[in-house]
C-alpha cells in the first residue's frame, strides 16, 4: 500500500493536470483501504492546485490605518492637508532657491534636489490613500503594488544619500573653507547626485526583482496604507530566506554606510568648531549645519522609532502607524526646519514673495 501511495504522489507532482479519478482507475481500483488512500492523493492534488493558483494573485487589499467608517473622513482630511502643506512647502523651497543666484551653491543645490525627492516619496504613497478613502476601496493592482514599491524605495535610498550628501558638504564647508569652491565644483556635485540616483535605482530594481519570485495567496490584505516591502515578504506563501537576507544585507550596506558616513563628517565638524577661539565663530559655524542636523535627527530618529516600535508590540497596525511619520511628516517638516533655522531662505523667501505681489 505504501509503494502505491508514493506511486500516486509522484505520479501527482508530475501530472496533476490529469483527472485524479483516472489515475486511481488505473492502479488502485480494488485496494481494499482505496478510500484512506484516495483521501491523501485528493489532498495533495488540491495542495498542487492551491500552489499553482498562489502566483495569480491579480491584487491586493490595502487595509489602510483603520477599518473604523467614522474615522476616515478625519483621516482623509489630516492626510490631505498634509500632503498639501509638503508639497507646498517644498516647492517654495524649490522656488526661493531657483530664483535667487546669491543661492546657487552646492549646499542649496542638494537641498532643491532633496525637496523635489520629498515630494516625489510622498507622492507615491499618499495620492493613493487618499483615493481609495475617497471610493472606499482597498484593492490595488499586482503591476500597481510592486511600482509602488519601486518608487518608494527609489525615493527613501536617494533621500538617504542626499543627506549623506549634505553632511559631506557641510564637512567641507566648515573644516576646509579655503578650498570649498575647489572641491565642491560643479561637476563633483552633479556626479555625487548621480551616483546617489543609480545607487537607488539598483536597490529598488534588486528588491522588486526579489519580490516578483514570491508567490502570493489570492485577496491578500496589506495590513498597511502602501505596499510597505516587509508586509509583503510577510504576505508570501512561498519561501522567503532569501528575500529577507538581501533585505539585511541592503539595510546594512545601504543605510548602515551613509549613517557611518554622516557621523564621521559631524564628528570631524565637531573637532573643528571647538578648535575656533571666538564664540560667534563657533556661532557662526554651528548655524552652517544646524538646518541639516536636525533634518537628519528627525529622518532617523524616525525610522529608529518605526522599527523599534515594530520590534516591541510585533502589531502590523502599529508598524503602520508609526511609519506615518517618516513618510509623511518629515518630508512636511523639512521646509519648515530649512526656512525657519536659515536667514538665507528666510531672506530669498521674502524677496520672492515681494516680487511676486509687485507683478500681480
Amino acid at each position: 500500500m505504501l509503494h502505491s501511495i508514493l506511486s500516486c504522489v509522484g505520479q501527482s507532482f508530475s501530472l496533476h493536470h490529469q483527472p485524479y479519478k483516472e489515475q486511481l482507475s488505473l492502479t488502485h481500483r480494488n485496494l481494499p483501504f482505496r478510500k484512506p488512500i484516495q483521501g491523501i492523493l485528493r489532498a495533495c492534488q488540491l495542495h498542487l492546485m492551491d500552489s499553482g493558483n498562489l502566483t495569480r494573485v491579480s491584487e491586493f487589499l490595502l487595509l489602510g490605518l483603520s477599518e473604523d467608517p467614522e474615522l476616515q473622513l478625519i483621516l482623509f482630511r489630516l492626510f490631505l492637508c498634509m500632503y498639501l502643506i509638503t508639497v507646498l512647502g517644498n516647492l517654495l523651497i524649490i522656488l526661493a532657491v531657483s530664483s535667487d543666484s546669491h543661492l546657487h551653491i552646492p549646499m542649496y543645490f542638494f537641498l532643491t534636489i532633496l525637496s523635489l525627492v520629498d515630494i516625489c516619496f510622498t507622492s507615491t504613497t499618499i495620492p493613493k490613500m487618499l483615493v481609495n478613502i475617497q471610493t472606499q476601496s482597498k484593492v490595488i493592482t499586482y503591476a500597481g503594488c510592486i511600482t509602488q514599491m519601486y518608487f518608494f524605495l527609489l525615493f527613501a535610498t536617494l533621500d538617504n544619500f542626499l543627506l549623506t550628501v549634505m553632511a559631506y558638504d557641510c564637512f567641507v564647508a566648515i573644516c576646509h573653507p579655503l578650498h570649498y569652491t575647489v572641491i565642491m565644483n560643479p561637476r563633483l556635485c552633479g556626479l555625487l547626485v548621480l551616483v546617489s540616483f543609480i545607487m537607488s535605482t539598483l536597490n529598488c530594481l534588486l528588491q522588486c526583482l526579489m519580490m516578483l519570485r514570491l508567490s502570493f495567496c489570492p485577496h491578500s490584505g496589506i495590513p498597511h496604507f502602501f505596499c510597505e516591502l516587509n508586509q509583503m515578504i510577510q504576505l508570501a506563501c512561498s519561501d522567503t530566506f532569501l528575500n529577507n537576507v538581501v533585505i539585511y544585507f541592503v539595510t546594512v550596506l545601504l543605510g548602515g554606510g551613509p549613517l557611518a558616513g554622516i557621523l564621521y563628517s559631524y564628528s570631524k565638524i565637531v573637532s573643528s568648531i571647538r578648535a575656533i577661539p571666538s564664540a560667534q565663530g563657533k556661532y557662526k559655524a554651528f548655524s552652517t549645519c544646524a538646518s541639516h542636523l536636525s533634518v537628519v535627527s528627525l529622518f532617523y530618529g524616525t525610522l529608529l522609532g518605526v522599527y523599534f516600535s515594530s520590534v516591541g508590540t510585533h502589531s502590523s497596525q502599529s508598524s503602520a502607524t508609526a511609519s506615518v511619520m517618516y513618510t509623511v511628516v518629515t518630508p512636511m517638516l523639512n521646509p519648515f526646519i530649512y526656512s525657519l533655522r536659515n536667514r538665507d531662505i528666510k531672506g530669498a523667501l521674502k524677496r520672492f514673495f515681494g516680487w511676486w505681489v509687485n507683478n500681480r
